[in-house]
């Protein structure tokens, strides 16, 4: 099904937007899910290496370098559209990083469990929360990095608390 009909991005979509599995194993770098012919470019202004950018014209999706991007994650609040991230399949171990937006209250905690979702909203699994950026430079859209499986990083892309006691 196409994203134009229930808004999740298919496997065409998403192999025009991911790095090659060699820029996973280097580092984190960002992956710019945005698809859709707006007229915005927020992300290319906040990227200090130039890993981001559009050419022609501003109804484009935005293009990325994965060898500029150093997966500081600075484009993820800017993106009015929350169709970014940041994953990092370098660590070791079995365990990857996702760094996702995430704009509602309250926040979660550092060392909180969280039930991660994939792009359909559906269930994938639980991951850790390893840091919450919460500045004023990020415009009102904290960052949460989330520890999640390896085999699991591609696919998530939002979480929901658990409910506490």
């Amino acid at each position: 099904m196409s994203h134009r009909r229930d808004g999740i991005l298919d496997e065409k979509n998403l192999r025009a937007v991911r790095p090659s599995d060699e820029r996973l194993k280097q580092g984190p770098v960002v992956m710019v899910e945005c698809v859709e012919r707006i007229p915005c470019n927020p992300c290319v202004a906040a990227c200090s290496k130039g890993a981001i950018s559009i050419e022609g014209d501003l109804n484009d999706s935005p293009a990325v370098d994965h060898a500029l991007c150093d997966g500081c994650g600075i484009c993820i609040s800017a993106c009015p559209g929350l169709a970014i991230f940041v994953v990092d399949m370098s660590r070791e171990g079995e365990d990857a990083t996702v760094m996702l937006p995430y704009e509602f209250r309250p926040l979660p905690d550092k060392g909180e469990t969280v039930t991660t979702l994939d792009r359909a909203g559906e269930v994938i699994g639980e991951a850790k929360v390893l840091r919450v950026l919460d500045a004023k430079a990020l415009d009102r859209t904290p960052i949460v990095s989330l520890e999640v499986p390896k085999s699991q990083a591609m696919d998530v892309r939002h979480f929901v608390r658990r409910e506490t006691p």
